[in-house]
């Protein structure tokens, strides 16, 4: 059975078709390779299986509960689309544990250890706007992967990393997805799509294929 099912999908914004009757079936513990030059519609058809866009027609199912009609939102989903609305002026760790504390899922203590899966110091003392981009890439990369959701979605996450920190990044996708997660990636990154990825679509001008 899928866990993510997206049929006859279509967005048009200002009579512009940006997604074009899509229709793709996704499993639990597979890793998903969606690639596209810039504008192609990856990040929209991201952003619609998070619920944050309606469709003109058709339907997305996740888990057996349609979107804008079951649920608005997926859930359980860690995602990095844009850059996350973390606060300037305070430490990672304090950044993290405000998220946290909306659903209350996980602690201090696991947070401190994702922290430092991603080798970021949680006693670190430096605030967010002080952050390097790789540093901050890190931070969001642990705020979408902390609390161990079903569903996790990436829009381009190795951007600003290291090499030593992509492999890291690498190791946990894999471990996450043999925990049975459903894992979606956008990425420019050749390597990352080749070496993670179970199966990948291309998106062209709104219109989805299987590569």
């Amino acid at each position: 059975m899928s866990y993510i099912e997206i049929k006859n999908f279509t967005k048009t914004i200002k009579e512009n078709t940006v997604l074009k009757n899509i229709n793709i079936n996704l499993s639990k513990g597979k890793i998903y390779g969606f690639v596209g030059r810039n504008g192609s519609g990856k990040t929209m058809l991201f952003r619609a299986i998070c619920g944050l866009i309606k469709a003109t027609s058709g339907e997305i199912i996740i888990d057996g509960k349609t979107i804008s009609k079951d649920i608005d939102f997926p859930d359980s989903c860690g995602v990095i689309l844009e850059t996350p609305g973390f606060w300037d002026n305070q430490t990672g760790l304090q950044c993290l544990k405000n998220i946290a504390s909306i659903k209350s899922i996980v602690n201090e203590d696991i947070i401190r250890k994702w922290m430092m899966r991603f080798e970021l110091d949680p006693n670190d003392k430096k605030i967010y706007k002080k952050y390097s981009l790789g540093m901050k890439q890190k931070l969001a990369l642990v705020q979408a992967l902390m609390e161990s959701p079903n569903l996790i979605i990436l829009d381009e996450p190795t951007n600003s990393l290291d090499e030593e920190s992509i492999i890291i990044l690498r190791d946990i996708l894999e471990k996450e997805k043999e925990r049975g997660a459903t894992i979606l990636i956008a990425s420019h990154n050749k390597t990352d799509i080749e070496e993670l990825c179970d199966k990948v679509f291309k998106i062209d001008f709104g219109k989805v294929k299987e590569v």
